[in-house]
């Protein structure tokens, strides 16, 4: 797929998609939010993907939303006030349908992030399955400082990724957050000491997750997903009927026979 703002590449049913605007701080622009979107829905169905990478090319991760993108929502052209904020209704909407794509992408996505992950890029982080980060990397909920209250999903999503009273903390203040202290508080997984460190742990880690069954794999996050937004209750009736349709496959078969034989098991694509 041609894509002019992101770099994809996959390779032993990993994919890696990168943001590749490193002149702009891999700050996207309208350009940029469809093709990840585009990107997300493709690896999402693609066959020979089982696990995705996402991470930044230069000194950045991602600086969140071009400014000027932003700014030429205004539409001072337009007279009627009710039809502006439909416009840019159907603008944040348009942006927070981009960024759930990576959370409806049905492979894990894990994100590498390095230097600056700013507003919509610390958006797009909190929708990743995995974060990881180098420990000179910093976050930041940058929205307040621009007077904006924000809206395409880091207040709804990271709540559930680290204590409530440091996301209002966070998201009040929007002051940075380090490598070490991102690790501290759960937002990433783990820190390592430079980027080169880092991408070699995470495509360590999408390899072992690549070996496994793509059919399980795709069911946990499912389930993950459902059971965050549901009771325990809900979460446990879910996947009931879902192991019921779902438990008796021939990754079962080929996983205890490996497990016997003392063999690398070998799954087909779904």
């Amino acid at each position: 797929m041609e894509l002019e703002n992101l770099k994809l590449e996959i390779k032993d049913y990993v994919a890696h998609l990168a943001f590749n605007r490193p002149d702009k701080a891999n700050s996207l622009n309208e350009t940029s939010w469809e093709e990840m979107k585009v990107a997300f829905d493709h690896l999402s169905d693609h066959p020979q993907v089982r696990v995705v990478i996402l991470s930044g090319e230069g000194k950045h991760f991602c600086a969140g939303m071009d400014l000027e993108t932003l700014m030429s929502q205004q539409q001072p052209g337009e007279k009627c006030e009710a039809r502006k904020r439909q416009h840019l209704k159907k603008f944040i909407v348009k942006i927070q349908d981009c960024i759930t794509s990576i959370e409806k992408c049905k492979k894990p996505v894990l994100t590498a992030i390095h230097g600056g992950c700013i507003g919509g890029g610390i958006n797009i982080a909190a929708t990743c399955d995995i974060r990881y980060c180098t420990e000179d990397a910093y976050f930041t909920i940058k929205e307040i400082d621009l007077g904006i209250v924000a809206d395409i999903g880091v207040l709804q999503r990271m709540p559930h990724i680290v204590h409530p009273g440091i996301m209002a903390e966070l998201s009040y203040t929007g002051r940075n957050v380090m490598g070490k202290e991102a690790k501290e508080i759960g937002l990433v997984n783990q820190y390592y000491s430079d980027k080169e460190e880092m991408m070699k742990a995470v495509k360590g880690i999408a390899s072992m997750i690549a070996s496994k069954s793509p059919l399980v794999v795709q069911g946990i996050k499912e389930n993950l997903l459902f059971t965050r937004d549901h009771s325990v209750e809900d979460g446990l009736n879910y996947i009931a009927n879902y192991n019921a349709g779902m438990l008796m496959s021939d990754d079962l078969m080929e996983a205890f026979q490996s497990y016997i034989q003392k063999k690398k098991p070998e799954f087909k694509d779904v």
